[in-house]
């Protein structure tokens, strides 16, 4: 019987969902984070559970010729890169079994699934920067990245995730709070000012949003600080404050104040281009984001399978990108997202960009989409659908089981809830072809 606190050596069998290492003592699996398959491991037990036991590493006993240093000094404490120790092409063939797994248990028999789509360079590439700012024990300011699984800050000098000019003027925004003693937030009393930095870069403009999340509207020097940003980063095209009084997790309250500049910035996808806002939800990997949407459209079969009198649904639409990609393809494409901002960006972006045949609705799917179909006597022959981690509602499975379009192309962040939906198409659909793509390298997410 298993117990915490002992030590055991065991050998790596596999990797599992969260990029973790997986032994087995007297049949009971043990995950053990920042392990890798193939390794024989020292091993210290953390905690027991009835089927299930996690453990933590001690010492290598012989390494995996996937490992690598890590050039990070915090990624074994900030969770974000928790797979920074593993050769970047390992990474793809964990992500792609994970896939591969969901797939089977799901469907109950082998599925194909293609090599995953890797970036040329996986470094740098996150275009949105989120810092948490508060208080260490000596009620310091201090700001960084949270530990893992906590709320602990870690000062954070360099992320090899993060966009690097939005690094420079993170450190740049926290020397001002630092020299102007303005106070930062503190989750144990509930007071002071400044509770996150936010920077949004558009990697192809170079445009810069600045969001300083505060939990008052105490921000000391605010001109002076303004005039500091935009004289030293001219390519900062607005700043403005966000005010976030509740005791929560979420990052973003719903009041936002512009203070300089037009409150958004824009950057450029494909042959589009797309307004940022605040509050707008906008892949945070560009590079990527391209060959996803490209990708999509191209397994519609727009070189020879599509009719110009097609019609394409772009169910949880967001901002319109999907659906402003693959307007030139159709008659008419129809975008739905629930929420009301992004609807309005959308509209914005299909403005700015000259496109006359799409049509967006503020809504939940489920309930927009009958009224749309019975208005339009709609018979879509695409569907893209871009669902958030939970997948799509039955109703929504339902209705496209009734519709029947030719093809639906299913952009999934979740592995393991694409499975769950595939499984319930296949009554009416045949399952043709599964291609991941690496949207965030070196970290667990899909």
């Amino acid at each position: 019987m298993l117990k915490k606190n002992e030590e055991y050596i065991v050998d790596i069998i596999d990797n599992g969902f969260q990029g973790e290492g997986i032994a087995k003592i007297d049949g009971i699996t043990v995950f053990i984070d920042q392990a890798i398959k193939g390794e024989k491991i020292k091993i210290k037990i953390l905690k027991v559970q009835t089927n299930f036991a996690y453990g933590k590493i001690i010492e290598i006993l012989e390494k995996s010729n996937n490992r690598i240093d890590a050039e990070c000094s915090t990624y074994k404490r900030c969770g974000g890169c928790n797979l920074r120790h593993i050769k970047y092409q390992e990474t793809l063939n964990i992500k792609k079994t994970v896939v591969e797994n969901c797939m089977y248990k799901a469907l109950k028999k082998e599925v194909k699934v293609n090599d995953v789509i890797g970036m040329e360079n996986p470094l740098y590439y996150r275009n949105k920067l989120q810092y948490p700012v508060g208080v260490n024990k000596e009620q310091k300011q201090i700001m960084g990245v949270y530990s893992s699984r906590t709320h602990n800050i870690i000062p954070t000098e360099e992320c090899f995730i993060q966009n690097k000019e939005c690094q420079i003027i993170a450190n740049d925004i926290f020397k001002f709070v630092q020299e102007n003693n303005i106070s930062a937030y503190n989750e144990e009393t509930l007071k002071g000012t400044l509770r996150h930095i936010i920077i949004r870069i558009g990697v192809k403009t170079n445009e810069v949003l600045v969001t300083l999340v505060l939990n008052d509207n105490n921000l000391k020097n605010e001109k002076e600080l303004i005039k500091y940003l935009t004289e030293k980063h001219k390519n900062i095209k607005s700043i403005v404050k966000n005010f976030n009084t509740k005791n929560t997790n979420v990052i973003l309250g719903d009041k936002t104040e512009v203070i300089y500049g037009d409150g958004y910035i824009y950057d450029i996808l494909g042959d589009y281009k797309f307004k940022i806002s605040p509050l707008s939800f906008y892949q945070v990997n560009p590079i990527q984001t391209e060959i996803l949407y490209n990708t999509a459209i191209n397994n519609v079969g727009v070189d020879a399978h599509i009719d110009p009198d097609d019609i394409a649904l772009d169910l949880y639409c967001g901002i319109g990108t999907i659906g402003i990609f693959a307007s030139k393809y159709f008659k008419k494409v129809y975008g739905i997202e629930i929420v009301k901002q992004a609807i309005e960006d959308a509209k914005y972006n299909a403005k700015i960009n000259n496109i006359n045949n799409i049509e967006f609705f503020a809504g939940d799917v489920e309930k927009i989409l009958p009224e749309i179909i019975k208005r339009d006597n709609l018979k879509p022959n695409v569907v893209f659908v871009d669902p958030p981690r939970k997948g799509l509602d039955k109703k929504t499975i339902e209705l496209l089981k009734e519709l029947q379009p030719s093809k639906i192309i299913y952009i999934s962040c979740n592995p393991a809830t694409l499975a769950r939906d595939v499984a319930l198409l296949e009554e009416k659909y045949e399952l043709k072809n599964v291609q991941p793509v690496d949207m965030f390298p070196f970290t667990r997410t899909h």
